[in-house]
Formats: C-alpha cells, sequence, structure tokens
C-alpha cells in the first residue's frame, strides 16, 4: 500500500555521495531532518549504488523543533535545499 501524504519536497540536494542523490536531486521516499543541535539529512547514508528513481523526495519529519518551519515535528516550509556544510549535509532552509 502506498500512502499519498503532502508534504514539502526536497527541490535541490547538494550530497552527491548520498545513495538517494541523482544530479543534485533527492529520490527518497521521504527525510528526515535533524539530529541534536544540527539540521542535517538524517536520511543521508553512502553507497556505490545510487537510486534510479524518479521520484522527488519530500521531508516527512523534522527533529528541529526551534525552526520557524517546524510544526509538531513536520515541515511547513513550501520546499526545502540541502547543501553541504562541512562535512555534513544540512538542511539550508533550516531558520531558527
Amino acid at each position: 500500500m502506498i500512502i499519498a501524504t503532502d508534504m514539502p519536497e526536497v527541490s535541490r540536494c547538494a550530497a552527491s555521495q548520498c545513495a538517494y542523490n541523482s544530479n543534485d536531486a533527492c529520490h527518497a521516499r521521504a527525510i528526515t531532518i535533524g539530529d541534536g543541535a544540527d539540521p542535517d539529512c538524517d536520511t543521508f547514508f553512502t553507497n556505490s549504488r545510487h537510486t534510479n528513481s524518479s521520484r522527488t523526495a519530500g521531508v516527512g519529519a523534522c527533529k528541529m523543533e526551534d525552526c520557524k518551519f517546524n510544526d509538531d515535528f513536520e515541515c511547513s516550509a513550501d520546499s526545502i535545499q540541502v547543501g553541504l556544510r562541512g562535512k555534513s549535509q544540512h538542511c539550508q532552509s533550516y531558520t531558527h
């Protein structure tokens, strides 16, 4: 069974090493943002094989309680971008 829900899309992702990344786009079904005090992509993982899905990822959960877009642990932004900050895959739409 596939459940369809409205969620913000990941409009761009610069984490090219991620298994879900293809051509600066995330193709996971949904990602989770937040790891402690950092708005990083918890869904990121490296793999020699990258996804060949054509779907666009959505933001399924956000653990960043202090983000202005966080509404009951869900993202309320229209879309987000994931970029690199050092060695981390950072939600660039995070706004304290």
